[in-house]
Order: structure tokens, then sequence, then C-alpha cells
């Protein structure tokens, strides 16, 4: 094959590839184009752990500022799409326990929100999972005294997680 033309094939080979679709996780962006600004109503909270629906709106908020083009604001009135959610459940279960105290020293949690994101000038709704779940492991010391403090940073590492994944997930439209 003449030089010119296995050019020619390997170009056209790396355009057909370019538009096959594939991307990494966590970078397609399906929302519609005319959507520019998203209003994140406060969480609500169904469960007993506190303060989890505050540290998640921040984390949502957040998210979508760092990662996406899109920006938030604090009125629904001036946002193109409104996302409202909740925290319907919360596990939080030892899976590591400390050999010489017995204290757990890991904790799986496991997250459950109901989110929809919805289109404020047509109504129509642009993502929804009403039963989205989200895992995380955190470890927390053996020390009791340290507890309470370290409950504080978990929950908030936790609802980063999420965030990061709730985030990917209205993105992807998965």
């Amino acid at each position: 094959m003449p030089r010119s033309a296995a050019w020619f094939v390997a170009v056209a080979l790396a355009v057909l590839l370019a538009g096959c679709g594939y991307h990494v996780a966590g970078q397609g962006d399906l929302l519609p184009k005319d959507v520019h600004t998203i209003a994140i109503s406060p969480f609500f909270n169904v469960t007993s752990r506190y303060k989890i629906e505050q540290y998640l709106t921040r984390s949502v908020s957040h998210e979508f500022l760092s990662r996406t083009r899109y920006k938030v604001v604090a009125d629904e009135g001036q946002a193109d799409a409104v996302l409202r959610g909740g925290v319907t459940n919360i596990f939080l279960t030892p899976i590591i326990f400390d050999p010489t105290s017995g204290r757990a020293s890991t904790i799986q949690a496991i997250v459950q929100l109901q989110t929809t994101l919805t289109d404020r000038k047509t109504g129509k709704v642009l993502y929804q999972n009403q039963n989205f779940e989200s895992r995380q492991r955190y470890e927390i010391s053996i020390d009791p005294k340290a507890y309470l403090e370290e409950s504080e940073v978990g929950l908030q590492r936790l609802s980063e997680s999420v965030a990061r994944n709730l985030v990917s997930a209205i993105l992807e439209q998965f």
C-alpha cells in the first residue's frame, strides 16, 4: 500500500473513532444546551441524621460550580433549571473494628436520595431518580472523645462523595 493511502486510512480511522460517542465517565453533559443556570433548592431530610441535608445542598452546589459550565443561582425565578431533592434514608454500618478496643474504626455509609431536575420554563423533567443511592466508606477514631468531632467531618466527606456521584448521574442521565 502506498504511503499516502496508508496515511489516508489512518486519518479516516481516527476521525471515525473520534465520533463514536465514547467518553470518560463523569465528563459527559447531556442536559439541553439552553440550560445555563441552575437553582438548587435546599434538600429535605426525613432521616434522623442531623445536618446531612445542609451538607448535601452545599456540596451539590459546589460540585456544579467546580465541575460544570453551569452557574448556580439562589433565586429559582432566575434559573433555567431547578434541582430539588432530599435524603430519604441513610445507613451507617460499622464494617471494620479495632481488635484492641472492639470499637468500629470504619463505617460504610449508604445514602438514598430523591432528586428531580426540572426545566423551569417548560416544566419538563430533565433528570429524575427517586431511588438514587451512593455509598462511601470513612474511618472514625476509636477514641471516644474524638468521635463527635470526626462524625461531622465524616458526614461532610460523605456529602461531597454523594454530590460527585449525583452531579455525574445528572450530567450523563444515568
